[in-house]
């Protein structure tokens, strides 16, 4: 499995905790930065990490920053993203499970390296259900289509 991960400035910390913690379960990073904790502008780091998912560099994408909320507005409008805020693992296994979600985005400020960890671990262990879900993700790849 390969992941490609960025964050803001706020949530650079975390950014280096998660890196870490999936290299020590032996997943592939591609880290898009940022290299340090000055001040950078979110949507930057949003279209590396998303640019990487579309183009099939990367299994999926997890973003970062203060509280998660920038990053997933600015996710979402790359076409073919589906990016979930998830503050805690239920919330990051029904994204997976019925929204096929291919970008995790987590809260620096929001929440502790051990939550992040288990939402991460969850997002990622967790398949789409397909089903009725997959009619759903149609309709949205639609929408983009006729924006």
């Amino acid at each position: 499995m390969k992941i490609v991960i960025g964050s803001d400035h706020a949530a650079y910390k975390m950014k280096e905790h998660i890196k870490e913690y999936l290299k020590n379960k032996g997943i592939e990073v591609i880290d898009e930065g940022p290299y340090s904790e000055d001040r950078v502008d979110y949507p930057i780091y949003a279209k590396k990490v998303c640019e990487k998912v579309v183009n099939k560099e990367a299994d999926y994408g997890i973003l970062m920053c203060g509280t998660g909320l920038g990053m997933s507005i600015a996710a979402n409008k790359v076409k073919g993203i589906r990016a979930t805020l998830a503050y805690y693992p239920k919330m990051a296994e029904l994204a997976r499970q019925h929204n096929n979600a291919n970008v995790l985005v987590l809260g620096g400020r929001t929440m502790g390296f051990e939550l992040a960890e288990w939402t991460v671990d969850t997002f990622l262990e967790t398949s789409f259900e397909g089903g009725r879900h997959e009619k759903r993700i149609n309709l949205i790849s639609e929408m983009e289509e006729n924006l």
